[in-house]
């Protein structure tokens, strides 16, 4: 008996490889790693001046004027936060090297956050119902008005300050928060075309059904654009905080009293304390790391919303 094999029906085929992808060429991953380099070199120059703005912060007076240059501080110590928020003893503030100038920095602070605050809802309210008026309303001369009021943008404000310190000194406003917060209550150029790329970008199929109900432009703006406008609302609350957190040049100079002086202005105060002696370094770095900590939380917090806020305004 023979045994007979059939033959295979069909061609067999080898597995496939898998595709190799494609090497980039060595000019595109070089210029990569130099972008990556330059990109390094300033993120650690820009982190630089805080990290020792840091070291001095931990520091004391007789340890930083020893010459030492190591990476950490030489005497790490909590006595220049302590004795900044006025709970260290007179014993630990000469141990420490402090000049014994006085720093309020409570009463500092509550006036920071007074006048951050003041500002922000201000510029909020004023510069939403200014974008409004510039996307939704049809009035003629509308865009000429609108550029001409972004033009002010090239104004320093510099020039402004020498006006504004007249004006309110004839009304009677200066070393008052009144006084502090006017020239800011209003709008800012860029806080408006912020605020109206988002009100361009919004589809009027509402406002159109709320119109036909009979509803006015106040209703319309109020009860529809506003709960739509919350994230890009927010996110100019967030950079109209920082904004006037870090204002120094007019509060110096219509808010010299302490009753009315923002921290920004009483760290310089603090600075010039004792002319005829060294700057008390430790204390004042210590001072600035704590007046910076809330707008650094508030970046950490609403940072991602921020970032997307601008790019998805840059796209419009």
């Amino acid at each position: 008996m023979t045994s007979t094999t059939s033959a295979p029906t069909g061609r067999q085929t080898a597995p496939r490889r898998p595709a190799r992808r494609p090497r980039r060429p060595l000019r595109f991953r070089l210029s990569r790693i130099a972008a990556w380099a330059v990109l390094a070199l300033l993120l650690a120059g820009t982190l630089l001046p805080f990290y020792w703005i840091l070291r001095t912060a931990f520091s004391t007076n007789s340890a930083l004027f020893t010459g030492d240059q190591s990476v950490l501080p030489p005497e790490p110590t909590w006595v220049n936060f302590r004795r900044v928020l006025g709970l260290a003893s007179p014993e630990e503030v000469r141990a420490a090297g402090g000049s014994g100038a006085e720093l309020q920095f409570w009463l500092y602070l509550r006036n920071s956050v007074v006048f951050a605050t003041l500002v922000t809802v201000g510029q909020v309210a004023c510069c939403a119902m200014a974008a409004y008026a510039f996307a939704r309303l049809h009035w003629r001369g509308r865009d000429a008005v609108f550029y001409l009021f972004l033009s002010t943008l090239m104004v320093p404000p510099i020039f402004l300050l020498i006006p504004n310190f007249v004006l309110l000194s004839e009304v009677g406003l200066l070393d008052t928060f009144v006084g502090l917060v006017a020239p800011y209550f209003f709008m800012t150029p860029f806080m408006v075309f912020f605020l109206r790329q988002f009100f361009l970008g919004m589809s009027s199929e509402l406002e159109d059904a709320a119109r036909m109900d009979g509803a006015g432009h106040p209703r319309i703006f109020l009860r529809i654009c506003v709960p739509v406008m919350a994230a890009p609302l927010s996110t100019a609350a967030i950079l109209s905080y920082v904004s006037a957190w870090n204002e120094f040049m007019w509060p110096l100079v219509a808010g010299s009293d302490p009753s009315v002086r923002v921290l920004t202005v009483g760290l310089s105060a603090f600075r010039s304390g004792q002319p005829q002696a060294a700057p008390d370094w430790t204390g004042l770095m210590a001072a600035t790391v704590l007046g910076a900590l809330p707008v650094i939380l508030l970046f950490l917090a609403m940072g991602r919303r921020i970032v997307d806020s601008i790019r998805f305004t840059g796209l419009k």
